[in-house]
């Protein structure tokens, strides 16, 4: 017989606080109801509306867009910045960016949101597409940089050494040994960066504009009228969404682990 652990209550109370309200939230999508009041009945209309609503099929769309391009340009950037601090030989220097890095990543949102908003009203770049778009790329890079540095400091100098005697150049090094070798980080990094930039409301309420809204400030306006079902709705959407992303993560990692492993037997 199994003992009894109170760390396992704590872990299941722990997922009940967090996952109740989303499930609460979902459940009154299906709802004949206007308000969550009391469930009336099953029905898919509030689904229904939501995809004949052009205006909120575009803001969507547009979410998806800044989401997809922020991260992917985050990750590229955020992964040359890690290799950059990687590569630092004074200790002084590693930390000293390291610690600007990880300051931004602890710094309120409002803080960032004021500074973006007023670093674009100085530069009187408009407010809209390309400003939620630089901003959301700003914030995202400390974060690539985090999930990759920990993958370069695992990979072993022998191995690039090794790869260096036989003739590879750098650029041989860096695609053949360094970039298959922190792929994990590297896809770690873009989730985490897509996901952090379909979150974001307090830094893209500062910076959008009246021609371009995201997901959150929009939820935010119809919240402020009152919560419609239609919002439940997208709500469900948006995390069935993520579960997607976060289920993909994890056969990803699991693909890769096969492949190391399988080649690790191979060369036994």
């Amino acid at each position: 017989m199994r003992k009894f652990k109170w760390s396992n209550l704590y872990l299941i109370l722990t997922f009940i606080v967090l996952y109740l309200p989303i499930g609460y939230l979902i459940l009154y999508s299906f709802s004949e109801g206007e308000r969550m009041t009391n469930y009336r009945g099953f029905t898919w209309r509030h689904y229904q509306e939501l995809f004949a609503d052009p205006r909120m099929i575009q803001i969507v769309l547009d979410t998806l867009i800044v989401a997809l391009l922020s991260a992917l340009i985050a990750t590229i950037i955020g992964t040359l910045g890690a290799l950059a601090i990687n590569n630092t030989t004074r200790p002084s220097m590693r930390n000293t960016v390291l610690s600007l890095n990880n300051i931004l990543m602890v710094s309120p949102d409002v803080i960032i949101g004021a500074s973006f908003l007023i670093f674009f009203t100085a530069l009187r770049l408009p407010l809209g597409f390309t400003s939620v778009l630089l901003s959301h790329i700003a914030f995202s890079i400390p974060i690539v940089v985090l999930m990759v540095l920990p993958k370069l400091r695992e990979l072993s100098g022998s191995l690039i050494d090794a790869a260096r005697d036989i003739g590879a150049s750098n650029v041989q090094v860096l695609k053949d040994v360094i970039i298959p070798f922190i792929t994990p980080g590297i896809f770690a990094g873009f989730f985490m960066a897509m996901t952090y930039s379909l979150d974001d409301f307090a830094v893209t309420f500062f910076v959008t504009g009246n021609g371009f809204e995201t997901l959150s400030v929009e939820i935010y306006a119809r919240a402020r009228q009152g919560i419609s079902l239609e919002i439940n709705a997208l709500s469900g959407i948006m995390f069935l969404f993520a579960l997607v992303l976060v289920v993909g993560y994890y056969f990803v990692q699991q693909g890769q682990s096969a492949r190391k492993t399988k080649k690790r037997g191979v060369t036994r």
